[in-house]
């Protein structure tokens, strides 16, 4: 089964935890070491050889438009634009009808990890959804994933202490999700799905790839230095 060369991002984040910080953009436009989080991002998968990223935008949708063009690192640029909040199920079933290939990646637009698609895509090629784990020493922010072998059966609420698994905020995804389980219009993909996978096939795919989320002032200090490093370490 070929490796899809498609990425649905979610980029509507408000970034209410870096108010103060970053006050004048939104959050994946965030500048980390003179570039926008979200160009690190999309350049990171253009070289792992994606074509085409679909950005699910809500807060501020204009000025990522601006910043991104309808091209961008090589990849085709499709905007789409929530008209009324959606949550994050919501916008990645609206990116879904606006792909093309039977499967498709979908990434969060303030983490970066750099798991290799390819291998995640290979992981289990059965499944409806497959998630990118990273192993962490303390879940407490996280929360972490419960699983039974590779398969998800849940999700832990944050709080809990000590090492486990985490959504690592990388998915693959059949392209007809929403017509293997009913789901509403607006929903939170992490709350209402993953956290309850119902009848789906929903795996896990572990890594110990370079992972940061920019959504503290902490760890968005942090990717100043780490992120510039990581992407030239991928080639």
């Amino acid at each position: 089964m070929p490796v899809p060369d498609e990425i649905i991002v979610l980029a509507g984040g408000l970034g209410t935890r870096l108010r103060g910080v970053v006050d004048d953009v939104p959050k994946p436009l965030a500048p980390v070491a003179g570039r926008p989080f979200l160009h690190w991002l999309l350049e990171g998968f253009a070289r792992q050889g994606l074509a085409r990223a679909v950005l699910a935008t809500g807060y501020r949708a204009e000025a990522i438009r601006a910043s991104l063009g309808e091209r961008f690192a090589g990849l085709e640029i499709v905007h789409a634009p929530e008209q009324e909040p959606l949550g994050t199920g919501g916008a990645i079933l609206k990116a879904l009808s606006l792909c093309r290939g039977e499967r498709v990646f979908a990434a969060n637009g303030d983490s970066w990890i750099g798991v290799d698609l390819a291998r995640l895509a290979a992981a289990a090629p059965e499944a409806d959804l497959v998630l990118a784990v990273r192993p962490v020493a303390d879940r407490a922010r996280y929360g972490s994933v419960r699983v039974d072998g590779d398969r998800l059966i849940g999700m832990a609420e944050k709080g809990g202490e000590g090492p486990g698994l985490v959504n690592a905020g990388v998915y693959l995804l059949r392209r007809d999700l929403a017509a293997r389980r009913a789901m509403p219009a607006s929903f939170s993909f992490e709350r209402e799905l993953l956290a309850a996978p119902g009848g789906l096939d929903v795996r896990v795919f572990a890594t110990e790839a370079p992972f940061i989320d920019i959504g503290t002032p902490e760890d968005f200090a942090a990717a100043q230095a780490l992120l510039p490093g990581w992407l030239a370490a991928a080639g």
